[in-house]
Formats: C-alpha cells, sequence, structure tokens
C-alpha cells in the first residue's frame, strides 16, 4: 500500500481529490488525514560544527561572552542547537571563565545546508566581534547515538 504526501505552502489538513488513488484504496477517511507540508522549510540535519578562535582572541572572548549567551537562548528554546561549549587547550583548573584556556567553540546543530549554519555563525556576536573565525569553520552531517549529560558540569 503506496502513502502520498503532498506538498503546498500551508500546513493545515486537507482533502485529497476523491478521484486520487490514496482516496479509493483507503477508503473514505483516508481523503481527510494528508498533511500538507509546507515547501519553505526545508529538511534539516544535525551538523558537528568547530569554528576556532582568531590568534589572540581570549580577552575579546570574555568581552563579548554575555551577548553570545544571550544571543543562543533563541535556537536553544527552539531546538536548532543540541549541544554547544568552547574548546579548551587544556585541562581546566576550576570553572571560571578566566582560567579557561579556550581557543575555539563546538556546536550541534539543525540546519539544512552549510551555507545557512555560515550565515547563522557570522551572526553571532562572537563572529562580529572578532573572536570566531567562521572562514575556518568546520562541519561534519552528524548521526547522534546518544546523549548523556555530564553531571556536576557547570556552563
Amino acid at each position: 500500500m503506496a502513502f502520498r504526501f503532498r506538498t503546498c505552502t500551508s500546513t493545515l489538513l486537507r482533502p485529497i481529490a476523491p478521484h486520487h488513488a490514496a482516496a479509493t484504496t483507503l477508503g473514505p477517511f483516508a481523503t481527510s488525514r494528508i498533511r500538507f507540508m509546507s515547501t519553505s522549510n526545508p529538511r534539516t540535519y544535525e551538523w558537528l560544527v568547530v569554528i576556532p578562535d582568531k590568534p589572540g582572541a581570549l580577552a575579546k572572548r570574555l568581552e563579548v561572552r554575555p551577548a553570545h549567551f544571550a544571543g543562543l537562548k533563541t535556537n536553544i528554546d527552539n531546538g536548532r542547537f543540541q549541544m554547544g561549549g568552547a574548546i579548551l587547550d587544556e585541562v581546566p583548573v576550576d570553572d571560571e571563565p578566566t582560567s579557561l584556556k579556550m581557543s575555539g567553540s563546538t556546536i550541534v546543530l539543525n540546519a539544512p545546508s552549510k551555507e545557512e549554519i555560515i550565515s547563522m555563525l557570522r551572526e553571532d556576536p562572537y563572529a562580529k566581534e572578532g573572536v570566531w573565525d567562521v572562514d575556518n569553520a568546520q562541519m561534519w552531517p552528524l548521526k547522534c547515538a546518544f546523549r548523556i549529560p555530564v553531571k556536576g558540569q557547570q556552563v
């Protein structure tokens, strides 16, 4: 039995024309159960993104950090960002941001393409203020097998 999803600009449920094969194969109620999906929202994929900092950007990173964190909220709340954090050059002695030797960032996020990711990164305060080296960011499509939070780890 084959199912067919039709595409249009509405996400409302609409009936298929009665002469459609699915309507006769699946019975009279099938015509009211077809979901129309928007073409303006392309399929997203999970990506692992690594963005290096520009050389000597640690002081600027600490200065811009509050604005960067404030800007993350929307993409965390809407589910676009799954995980993120600083790349450290060495194991930290404590959790104080000023004692961390940060040299970049990593993000796991949902997006349809590398181009959209680059555009999104360029809008972040770290990029706008000269912390991130977006031109040298690396991105890979990701199929995450598991996620386990680290107990006791602070942001």
